[in-house]
């Protein structure tokens, strides 16, 4: 039984595959220690890599994975690195977890987006990142992540928001005012000239299957966009 779904890859003689943990692996910080360990020892089985966590915070910082595996999960909110065997993880329960990938040089990015990342840039701070690197990200990845038919905020948050990501507007289905993530973090993706971007259209608030902050609140456990790069 796999606990890596929606995998894709790219690449030729280098390939960097892509996935997300199921519910089953519970990687949030709420757990023990042990059930994370657990977890995290699951994801280097299947994907062969060493993983590495952030400790997310809702920001833009960048961190650069450059040697091997840091022994604590940095304070930031996307990874970056060209170092084959590991495995960079964005972690979410409703935010997105964004996976970019340059196949030509190996520079690959897992992003933890919600709406202060996507109103701070923290995908743009990703992309500049691996650009001053050497690298020509080419392809990006939007994991599941609540939508915008459910994602309702204050109308005068929407305003914050849609004035520095205008296509983050949107409204729920009940006709209150919202965010779309997944629209906003790809318009942001296609101005930085990642054209080659592949979403996953799965909700997760309205999805039983992926975990929701939204619907379960403080219950809610982790899942993981995971990205690795291997010969």
């Amino acid at each position: 039984m796999t606990h890596l779904l929606l995998r894709d890859r790219i690449g030729g003689d280098l390939v960097i595959e892509v996935a997300f943990t199921t519910s089953a692996l519970d990687v949030s910080d709420h757990g023990s220690e042990s059930i994370r360990g657990a977890a995290l020892a699951t994801v280097a089985k299947e994907t062969g890599a060493a993983p590495v966590l952030m400790h997310q915070v809702h920001g833009a910082d960048v961190v650069v994975v450059d040697d091997l595996p840091p022994i604590s999960p940095p304070d930031c909110d996307a990874l970056v690195t060209a170092q084959v065997g590991v495995a960079l993880m964005a972690r979410a329960a409703d935010c997105v977890p964004v996976l970019i990938a340059d196949p030509e040089t190996g520079w690959i990015a897992a992003v933890h987006a919600g709406r202060p990342g996507l109103a701070q840039g923290v995908v743009p701070q990703a992309l500049a990142q691996m650009r001053s690197m050497g690298a020509n990200p080419q392809v990006a990845w939007l994991g599941p992540h609540v939508c915008g038919a459910c994602y309702e905020v204050p109308e005068q948050l929407q305003t914050d928001v849609a004035a520095v990501v205008p296509q983050a507007k949107a409204t729920t289905s009940w006709g209150t005012p919202s965010l779309d993530l997944g629209a906003g973090l790809h318009a942001q993706l296609a101005h930085d000239g990642v054209t080659d971007v592949r979403r996953v259209n799965i909700c997760t608030r309205e999805s039983q299957e992926w975990p929701s902050f939204r619907r379960d609140g403080e219950r809610a456990t982790r899942f993981a966009g995971v990205i690795w790069s291997h010969r």
